[in-house]
């Protein structure tokens, strides 16, 4: 429904408010004509020209998982479980399992059909179809993924070279930059939403290296693992995630941004798993630092000297200013390589190199 639209007699202005609004409408006009800062960028005039550009390289992905009685069963509300209803359900499937449908997005970054996407759209898959903008459906099989970062990157097999998107720096990315997100909402196949950058280093408490960027285009559900384009084409985000208490898109979404994404999937691609660095410590934040709450008595930071209520100011001349930076900036240190920790501890700062060990089991420290 449109806007309703009010119609009112014009009224009679004195000279004096008649030469009031010839000044502002002066002042407007100036201003509307006025060239833009250098360094301003302003809106395209369509953006059939970058889609036309990027969506060829986009791709849908069809799943396929096998989901036992007990996964089912964990779905069912508590309140419902030793119910009749929950007794008769757990009856009739406990002992069954069922094949599952899902589907979700995906990019291609290099024309031998290398693709990337969310892990919680392929990370339990036991066939995956990928769906071609041409029409094509192609199997695909999983090179590596990444729960952590919810990262994952799959292939599929080509008689020729396929389209392919460039990573671009999200780090080079401001809040107000215009934004393309690409993908499959709700499996309506190759679509396309534009917004701008909202905020960036939004953390949602979904693991340690939470590190989103937030969008205001339009998201849903099936755009995960979908790229998230510059003006220039190139990506600089992945969808991942959605808030909404509906399920469909409320204009807040929120993409991995390409710096983290682009290195995870050099690693898993070279090696098929992350290996992360870890200290071996735990941490408190307070008085605006990092403060070494205790240390694993085997691990690295132990037996290289660092102590309980050093503060951490700097990883290898880096500033840390929060326990999700220190972890991130460990666990970008490839195990076996030494860092420099710089600490202050009495008043003092000194400087600790540490040989990073291999994180275990993927927890956080």
């Amino acid at each position: 429904m449109s806007a309703d639209r009010t119609f009112r007699q014009p009224a009679l202005w004195s000279w004096h408010q008649f030469s009031s609004a010839m000044v502002l409408g002066a002042v407007l006009l100036a201003s509307a004509c006025a060239p833009e800062p250098a360094n301003a960028r302003a809106a395209p005039d369509s953006l059939a020209p970058l889609v036309k550009k990027v969506l060829p390289a986009v791709v849908n992905i069809a799943v396929t998982e096998t989901v036992s009685g007990g996964d089912m069963l964990s779905e069912l509300p508590p309140e419902l479980r030793d119910t009749p209803l929950g007794r008769e359900f757990k009856r009739r499937y406990g002992n069954r399992s069922e094949q599952v449908a899902g589907a979700g997005s995906g990019f291609i970054i290099d024309p031998s059909g290398i693709i990337v996407t969310n892990n919680h759209v392929v990370g339990h898959a036991d066939k995956i179809i990928v769906s071609l903008t041409d029409g094509r459906q192609l199997p695909a099989t999983v090179l590596g993924h990444d729960e952590l970062t919810d990262i994952a990157v799959i292939k599929v097999l080509s008689n020729e070279a396929l389209p392919s998107v460039p990573w671009g720096d999200s780090r080079k990315a401001e809040v107000g930059d215009w934004i393309l997100a690409a993908g499959n909402p709700f499996g309506l196949g190759g679509s396309v939403s534009v917004g701008i950058i909202s905020a960036e280093g939004r953390d949602l408490g979904s693991g340690p290296f939470d590190n989103f960027l937030q969008l205001d285009a339009p998201i849903n559900p099936g755009n995960s693992g979908g790229p998230v384009f510059n003006m220039d084409g190139q990506v600089i985000g992945v969808s991942s995630v959605i808030v909404s208490p509906t399920g469909a898109s409320v204009g807040i979404g929120f993409a991995i941004p390409s710096e983290a994404v682009s290195r995870i999937v050099a690693q898993l691609l070279s090696k098929g798993s992350i290996e992360r660095g870890w200290l071996g410590v735990s941490v408190d934040e307070r008085n605006n630092g990092v403060t070494i709450a205790s240390l694993d008595r085997n691990g690295p930071a132990a037996k290289s000297g660092l102590r309980p209520g050093d503060v951490v100011l700097a990883i290898n001349g880096e500033k840390i200013d929060s326990s999700r930076g220190l972890i991130r900036a460990v666990a970008a240190v490839a195990p076996g390589n030494s860092v420099r920790v710089t600490v202050r501890r009495n008043g003092h700062d000194l400087e600790i190199a540490i040989s990073v060990g291999r994180r275990p089991n993927e927890q956080a420290g």
